[in-house]
This record gives C-alpha cells, sequence and structure tokens, in this order.
C-alpha cells in the first residue's frame, strides 16, 4: 500500500511523531508564558495587569492566526505554511529581546509571535493528520495532544530553568535556534500531504459502502452550512472552556503557585507535572477514543479538569500539589484531539482544517480572557479565586454541552440543513 515502508510500518505514523514534536515546541512555549512573567515584569518595568494585557492580546492573535493557518494549508499545504511560520517565530523572538516599551513588546512578543506560532500549531497538522488516518484518527490526534503536553511537561521547568541561568532575553534565542534546527528538516523530509487513498483501513474494510462513501456524502455540505450546526457551535463552546482553563493554568499558575507560598521551582514542577501525567493520560485516552463514545469521553475530561481547577486553589503542601497536579494532568490533554476527532467524523477531512481553526478562535478568545482576567483580578482584589474559579465552573458547562454532542459514528448527510436538527 502507498504509505508503507518495507516490513508494515506506516508512513503516517512518521508525520505524527513529526507534528507531535513540532506541537511540543510551539504550545510548549505559548503555554510556558508562566516562567517568563515575572522576569518579564521586573525586567521590563511593567506591572501584572500590563504584561497580562499584553498576552491577554497574543492569545487572540494567536486564535485569529488559526482560522488563517487552516485557510494557508488548504490553498498552499502543509510544509509552506511550517516554514513560513519559522521564518516569522526568528523574527519575532529578534525583536522581542529588543523591545523595551510596551508597545515594541506587544507587537513583538504579543502580535508577532503569536501569529508565527499559529501558523505551526495543532491547527495546521490537523489537516494533514487526519488524512492519513481514519480507523485510528482518534489515537492519531490524541498523540498530537501529547505532544502538546509534552510541552508544558518538558518546557515549562526547562525556560524556568534556562531563564534562572541565563536570563529571558537568551532563553527565547536559544529556543528560536533550536526551533529553527528541528522545524526546517521536518517540514522539507517528513511532512507529506499523498496520503493513500483509504488512509489506514485495513484491506478487508475497504468496501464500497465503507470509508470512502461516507466521506463522499459529505462533499455538498458548504463551510457556511458547516458553521451553524449545532455539534460546530457545541464544539466551540467547550473549546472556550478549554482555552480558558489551560492558558490560565500557563499564564498565572506558576504566579499563583507562588503567591500561595510555593517556591518559583515547585511551582514550575507542579505545572510540569500535569504535562507528564497527561503524556500517560493520553496513550489510555487515545485508545478509548476509537472504541468507546469520543462525547462521553471528551465530557470526562473537563469535568475532571474542572475540579482540578479548584484543587489546585486549595492544595498547601508540595505532595497535595503534585497530586492534584497527577489527577488533574490525566485528563488534560484530551479535549483538543477529540474536538478536532469529533469534527473530523461529522464534517469530514475536506472540511476539518478550516473548521478546526475556527473552532480554535473560540479557544484563544478564552484564553485572551483568562490570560487578563488572572492579572486584573489579582491587582484588583488580591485572591486568584476568581480566575481560577471562573474557569472551574466553565469546565462544568463544558461537560454539560458535550454531553449533547452526537456519538461516534453520527454523519451528517449532503442535505444537512444549519439549524437545531443535529444537536443529538
Amino acid at each position: 500500500m502507498t504509505g508503507q515502508r518495507s516490513g508494515g510500518w506506516y508512513f503516517g505514523w512518521n508525520i505524527v511523531a513529526a507534528a507531535s514534536l513540532l506541537t511540543l515546541l510551539t504550545v510548549g512555549m505559548r503555554m510556558g508564558i508562566g516562567p517568563f512573567f515575572l522576569p518579564i515584569a521586573a525586567d521590563l518595568g511593567f506591572s501584572r495587569s500590563l504584561l497580562a494585557g499584553i498576552v491577554a492580546i497574543g492569545m487572540l492573535c494567536y486564535g485569529i492566526g488559526m482560522p488563517l493557518a487552516a485557510h494557508l494549508v488548504a490553498r498552499h499545504g502543509t510544509r509552506f505554511v511550517l516554514l513560513a511560520g519559522n521564518a516569522l517565530v526568528v523574527a519575532a523572538i529578534i525583536w522581542t529581546v529588543n523591545a523595551r516599551s510596551p508597545l515594541g513588546f506587544l507587537l513583538s512578543f504579543g502580535v508577532l509571535l503569536s501569529f508565527a506560532l499559529a501558523f505551526l500549531g495543532p491547527v495546521a497538522l490537523t489537516p494533514v493528520i487526519s488524512r492519513w488516518f481514519s480507523r485510528r484518527r482518534g489515537m492519531a490526534l490524541f498523540f498530537l495532544s501529547t505532544g502538546s503536553m509534552s510541552g508544558i511537561a518538558i518546557m515549562t521547568p526547562l525556560l524556568s530553568s534556562s531563564i534562572q541561568a541565563f536570563g529571558w532575553q537568551n532563553t527565547l534565542l536559544g529556543f528560536a535556534a533550536v526551533f529553527t534546527a528541528i522545524t526546517v528538516p521536518l517540514a522539507l523530509f517528513v511532512i507529506r500531504e499523498d496520503a493513500p487513498a483509504h488512509a489506514d483501513w485495513l484491506p478487508d474494510q475497504m468496501t464500497a459502502s465503507g470509508p470512502a462513501q461516507a466521506e463522499a456524502m459529505r462533499e455538498s455540505l458548504s463551510l457556511r452550512e458547516a458553521v451553524r450546526t449545532m455539534p460546530f457551535i457545541k464544539i466551540c463552546v467547550g473549546l472556550f472552556a478549554c482555552g480558558f482553563s489551560m492558558n490560565l493554568l500557563g499564564t498565572h499558575g506558576v504566579p499563583m503557585l507562588m503567591d500561595h507560598g510555593f517556591d518559583a521551582m515547585t511551582s514550575s514542577y507542579g505545572v510540569g507535572l500535569i504535562g507528564v501525567a497527561a503524556i500517560f493520560g493520553t496513550l489510555v485516552l487515545g485508545r478509548m477514543s476509537d472504541r468507546l463514545p469520543r462525547r462521553n469521553i471528551l465530557a470526562a475530561i473537563y469535568f475532571v479538569r474542572g475540579l482540578g481547577f479548584f484543587a489546585l486553589l486549595l492544595v498547601g503542601t508540595h505532595w497535595e500539589l503534585y497530586i492534584a497536579a497527577v489527577i488533574g494532568g490525566l485528563v488534560w490533554a484530551g479535549s483538543i484531539a477529540l474536538s478536532s476527532a469529533i469534527l473530523a467524523d461529522v464534517y469530514g477531512v475536506r472540511l476539518v482544517g478550516i473548521l478546526y481553526g475556527w473552532a480554535y478562535f473560540g479557544h484563544q478568545v478564552g484564553a485572551m480572557i483568562s490570560s487578563w482576567l488572572g492579572g486584573w483580578a489579582y491587582d484588583r482584589f488580591g485572591t486568584h479565586w476568581i480566575a481560577f474559579g471562573a474557569s472551574g465552573l466553565l469546565l462544568m458547562v463544558a461537560t454539560a454541552v458535550s454531553l449533547r454532542l452526537p456519538l461516534k459514528g453520527f454523519r451528517l448527510g449532503p442535505a444537512a440543513q444549519p439549524a437545531g436538527r443535529f444537536a443529538a
């Protein structure tokens, strides 16, 4: 079969590995702002509210960049978008380390770097993975999420140590050098768009009434119709809560724990441990997602994560912190992978990239609000309960909404109409 090597190795797994490594770096940097937060504020003389506002605008720009990246992938291919994004990352970091004013830092770090990282994030890589995988799509996309969680687990303590040793400017420059050395070869030699006609289906599953016919049934569904259907709206609601919670933890998790009496490294290890636990959680959740109803797994992820945010506010000892991080981390990674898999199930590979890009914009709107709220609420009221408590409540809402998503295997036919008819 096209796409296989000797011994039956499926080339799609090479693409998954490359995509996971790229998301480790990009999401690790985007979610790893926590270690940078206080050093940048102290060095540049920014208040927490000012820097939190810049980070919030950056999160919004990251979200705006997602549908743009998806459209560029559809038009020019994944390789072009990855190489263009890498060039923008290097330019943005060079500008950032030389910026001293709030406006300069906003434009370089907040705007340009955010757009650049969006070009190399999960939205740019989900379409090519969805094209290479159908039977094991849930597992493949979960590995992409594993890369994201590995970024939190590895990059948060690594960046914290590097900042303490070399400063935040040199840490950013080092990241740009390593990132380029990894991204360019992967984009040129590993990422491929020419997936086999039947992707990873087994020979006995390639029937006329199988995956090819199911995919063809959705060809007439337009983007305008798709974004008005209830499954897409519900995915957006869940991803809004996801973005709110993930970026609140990434931006204010370390400062919050330090304000509660933990030292900088313990706080970084606590946040990083969430990513470590998530790596193991994805291995189990990925297999489950191709066997059990995806909506049920997604709802459980949001529910346990919501409880975890309340737990982080209450921990008082190192062991309580680490236990809460492990439990929460086991379900930390799955929401984005499951959301993209459900979009591919319902709307097909043709639309999944663009729909995921627009849904991820909602994710980043939540990220923008939480990034700002975390700094403003602490400066205004001296407590993290407002932002972190709101995150827990939003995740409970996402739990209820996810339970109303279509079951695995649900398909929209060619006569689908945009309305509440598909709210099942």
